[in-house]
């Protein structure tokens, strides 16, 4: 009952139609969770299994079908988003930029994801940071004459996602056969990557450097690894926080957990923001996240840029809300809608949060794997934790696509805690409550 002179209020919400190319479950749920998402209707443009399908990318079929998809929706729209990387992460910029919606300059990401030109401009404004580098055509006969780097070194495409094709090279043997890995599988990329840079308008020293290169770069990995994530909106460059990236295995290219936050010196954290900063004013990054990847040489003080992801890492998500109390799709929507990013600090259950990458570093045939029921009832019962699976039964784990040349990620298990070692304990705790089998394959 409302009495005579007094005043209801009623809160009203203009919702935004907000779509999502390449969208998952587990994402979406994070995003629908986030306090704001009243303002927010979420559309699917795409799934996930539609966009990152493990084989050949339909680059062209997809960027056709969302336009078309988005200029066909009978309403407003309002905002395109997405979490992954290639292709989604070099697509949105088209897209956003076909709507007149905000965005970074398709030019901008790809000085951070082209990774021989982003070392190029690198090397223009930051050159102390980065390590020796050069373009390699493993199509040429002769490609070992003009690797201008003494072994080891790591060689890579220009353009892949998760570390494919990535390959740490000691000496010829090692090079021959990274070659021929190469030669066979790097199509998968080259030709989606090569459809959409003719949308930009490329420099001399680039035009050359297609999909179907590699780069070649001096060891930096050793260290403590760490990376920043942050935006930029309207001109204005803000970092919000720093994870640690902990690796294993004999090359270190296998990342074991991602750790929130960081533990490196805040000096030093404030040295990786400077850097950021410059390199990303001056390739005139603005209207969107980053996360940036670094090597901090704890020995000789001195910082290593790694590389430049134009968007959010999805991985990082569970971590930011379990300490910060909210998930960072809140940044990624904001600057969508071409809004300031208002994000919350410390403010979540947990002091300390974690990605576990469950790995092995054989193929193996998966025999058993936990029943839904099964996985709740462990997160239930080790509070904190989330369990996300990659295998089902049946399957070979070399038929797992999206996998580091050198292990295969079975599980990912995100922990959150009031200590490290907490963490630690609530993943081992994970792995031997779960009822999931291998059997190697000789």
């Amino acid at each position: 009952m409302v009495m005579k002179g007094s005043i209801t209020k009623i809160e009203e919400y203009t919702v935004n139609n907000i779509f999502v190319f390449g969208a998952d479950e587990f994402n979406l749920s994070l995003m629908r969770s986030l306090e704001s998402a009243r303002e927010y209707c979420f559309h699917e443009l795409y799934q996930y299994c539609e966009v990152k399908t493990g084989k050949e990318i339909p680059v062209k079929t997809l960027y056709e079908g969302a336009v078309a998809q988005l200029k066909n929706y009978p309403s407003s729209v309002d905002a395109i988003v997405g979490y992954w990387d290639f292709p989604v992460s070099t697509m949105l910029p088209l897209m956003c930029q076909s709507f007149g919606l905000p965005s970074p300059s398709f030019e901008a990401v790809l000085k951070c994801e082209h990774k021989y030109w982003s070392r190029l401009e690198q090397r223009r404004v930051i050159p102390e940071y980065i390590p020796d580098f050069c373009a390699v055509d493993p199509f040429k006969d002769d490609y070992q004459l003009h690797i201008t780097l003494d072994y080891p070194f790591w060689l890579k495409p220009v353009k892949a996602a998760l570390s494919q094709l990535g390959f740490m090279v000691r000496n010829d043997s090692e090079l021959e056969m990274a070659i021929s890995q190469i030669r066979e599988k790097i199509y998968c990329f080259a030709e989606p990557f090569n459809y959409l840079m003719q949308f930009a308008e490329l420099p001399d020293d680039i035009v050359a450097i297609d999909g179907n290169h590699c780069i070649a770069e001096e060891i930096i990995s050793h260290g403590q690894q760490c990376t920043l994530e942050g935006y930029v909106f309207n001109g204005t460059f803000c970092v919000y926080g720093a994870v640690d990236s902990i690796r294993e295995g004999e090359h270190g290219s296998s990342f074991s957990r991602y750790q929130y936050p960081s533990s490196i010196p805040q000096p030093v954290q404030d040295k990786m923001v400077a850097v950021t900063e410059r390199f990303l004013n001056y390739i005139d990054f603005d209207n969107g996240p980053f996360n940036i990847e670094y090597y901090w040489d704890k020995k000789s003080g001195h910082i290593w840029l790694l590389e430049i992801n134009p968007r959010i890492s999805k991985s990082h998500s569970p971590l930011f809300r379990n300490v910060d109390g909210m998930s960072h799709h809140q940044v990624m929507l904001a600057l969508a809608l071409g809004k300031q990013p208002i994000f919350p600090h410390r403010q979540g259950l947990y002091r300390y949060a974690a990605k576990f990458m469950w790995r092995t570093h054989t193929d193996a045939l998966v025999n058993r794997v936990p029943t839904e029921q099964e996985m709740q009832a462990v997160m239930q019962r080790i509070t904190g934790t989330e369990v996300q699976l990659n295998v089902c039964e049946g399957m070979r784990l070399s038929d797992l696509n999206y996998q580091d040349s050198y292990s295969y990620e079975i599980a990912s298990v995100f922990v959150g805690g009031d200590s490290e070692q907490e963490l630690l304990q609530k993943y081992c705790d994970v792995q031997q409550a779960l009822p999931l089998t291998l059997v190697p394959l000789s």
